[in-house]
């Protein structure tokens, strides 16, 4: 599954367990784990990508510049508007993904500087391992 998230003057991407991709267009700077805004993902896509056990691989593209994590997928995961990526085992319907070797905190900083530009768009990428 691939989608596209755009860049907010607001992203900062410093959470320690989280990392979101969400549609909304704004952010505020409470928005500490979200990595892009207007994201076009559909939840119907994900929801067949999480229904199977095993490991999944999330890459981020913007550029030349590249970073990637893995997770576990959250088979209840049931959100249309927000996708949430954990370190944690904490189960809501925004959850998409479990035990993620990475978070908001540990993505590339040159990547996070990018998004921090509202004409940055980068590439989410999400496939089984």
């Amino acid at each position: 599954m691939i989608f596209t998230v755009t860049g907010h003057p607001n992203v900062l991407c410093t959470h320690k367990n989280t990392i979101e991709f969400t549609k909304d267009q704004e952010l505020s700077k409470k928005g500490d784990c979200i990595f892009g805004v207007g994201a076009t993902f559909q939840s119907k896509e994900l929801r067949l990508l999480s229904s199977e056990p095993g490991q999944l691989r999330l890459t981020l593209v913007l550029g030349d510049l590249k970073d990637e994590f893995t997770f576990l997928p959250n088979q209840n995961f049931t959100d249309e508007h927000e996708l949430v990526i954990r370190r944690s085992e904490h189960d809501t319907s925004r959850t998409f993904g479990f035990r993620a070797t990475k978070t908001a905190k540990d993505i590339n900083r040159q990547l996070v500087e990018k998004m921090k530009d509202s004409s940055a768009k980068a590439t989410v990428i999400i496939e089984r391992i």
